[in-house]
């Protein structure tokens, strides 16, 4: 089994947090739609397809004949498994009456909306092109339409945002009775416009006590509601995790088509450039542009920590080299002390109190080819990767 993403990376505008790789040049939809095709039927397999997932960027702001022309090339080179999670990203505002129409004559069964607050103020503020009306028609639409798997994402963490506020916006995506929700702090990307408010001191980034009072008010109430925290940033209803994502997390091999996509198949890691001209100038003369790299040993370990350990379930100790299990068990201590880590069953997994410091946990874990004249333990294999 393995999974495929198609990277769309057209936009309408920019939000101003964005650090994804996208363009405003909608004119080469066509022409891009036409080379993505054309690297699907270049690296076609055997394998079987269990999820695929079309993120941008805004795939919604293709047209019909787009879409369908991508989906009917995936099924003439992919075997596409009946039940298979096909996902598309959409705004609000893109779903309208007529794309509604469009997604039933379309495999797309999971539907991914970008709502980030219920507040028009800071939808404005964001660069975002929907209101907060437009999040419920869209999902009114979509349920017309027969999509029974709605995913709807929210940020928090906004400049004067007050605890109030974003409990209102967490009464107002579980009022929607949507299947999964994501959210996620605002955060400074180096580069976007909001890096350059702050640079100049246009705004001032709130508090981590207040940013960690948000996160675990949204957990207490998503998990009242009846939503599982099956990774940090995620909650679904029983049943609705997404299978996509959850593929990251556990290793499951993917393939990533489009500018800027990454691969991974099992040993090594590949990513096209991050250029739509270039990458469509490169599929055009049968020269896909990508760079590569192999997984293995000390980034295998390190890529199987900053994944598994956000998930649920944790990091199976078991599946790491005695090395590698030593060095993290013995790193890891203080923080089980600490009551930030447990570990039980061979499975380490974040606390709640290491949720919202995950990343300071995550990176004191893990381990660089210098630490290994640290540990006098045989060298082994780390990979079962040639």
């Amino acid at each position: 089994m393995v999974g495929i993403y198609i990277h769309i990376p057209f936009c309408a505008s920019r939000c101003i947090y964005c650090a994804f790789y996208s363009t405003t040049s909608l004119d080469l939809r066509q022409r891009y739609i036409e080379a993505v095709c054309r690297e699907i039927q270049s690296r076609h397999s055997d394998d079987t397809v269990s999820t695929i997932y079309l993120g941008g960027g805004t795939p919604s702001q293709l047209s019909a004949s787009q879409l369908q022309l991508l989906f009917d090339t995936l099924y003439i080179y992919y075997k596409v498994s009946p039940d298979a999670e096909i996902t598309i990203e959409a705004n609000p505002d893109d779903v309208t009456p007529e794309f509604a129409t469009v997604l039933q004559q379309l495999p797309i069964n999971r539907v991914s909306m970008g709502a980030q607050t219920f507040d028009d103020v800071r939808l404005q503020w964001l660069h975002r092109r929907h209101n907060s009306r437009q999040v419920g028609e869209a999902v009114s639409r979509l349920r017309q339409a027969g999509v029974q798997n709605i995913s709807v994402d929210l940020m928090y963490g906004f400049p004067h945002q007050t605890q109030a506020d974003w409990e209102q916006d967490i009464s107002a995506v579980l009022a929607l009775g949507v299947e999964h929700i994501s959210a996620y702090c605002l955060s400074i990307e180096e580069g976007t416009e909001l890096w350059r408010k702050v640079e100049s001191g246009k705004w001032k980034e709130n508090t981590e006590e207040a940013e960690r009072l948000m996160y675990y008010t949204l957990i207490d109430r998503l998990e009242a509601a009846g939503f599982e925290h099956y990774e940090i940033s995620n909650f679904a209803r029983p049943g609705y995790r997404s299978r996509h994502n959850t593929s990251y997390w556990t290793g499951i091999p993917y393939i990533g088509l489009g500018a800027a996509a990454h691969s991974f198949d099992g040993c090594t890691r590949s990513w096209n450039i991050d250029d739509i001209r270039q990458y469509i100038d490169g599929i055009e003369h049968d020269t896909r542009r990508f760079d590569s790299e192999p997984i293995e040993g000390d980034t295998a370990y390190n890529d199987q920590l900053t994944t598994a350990l956000r998930t649920r379930e944790g990091l199976d100790l078991r599946l790491l080299s005695e090395r590698q299990r030593a060095y993290c068990r013995r790193t890891a201590q203080r923080f089980i002390d600490d009551g930030l880590l447990t570990l039980h069953d061979e499975h380490l997994s974040l606390a709640r109190r290491g949720l919202f410091v995950s990343d300071m946990i995550i990176s004191d874990l893990m381990l660089i080819e210098s630490l290994q004249e640290k540990i006098t333990l045989p060298s082994v294999s780390d990979s079962g990767c040639a």
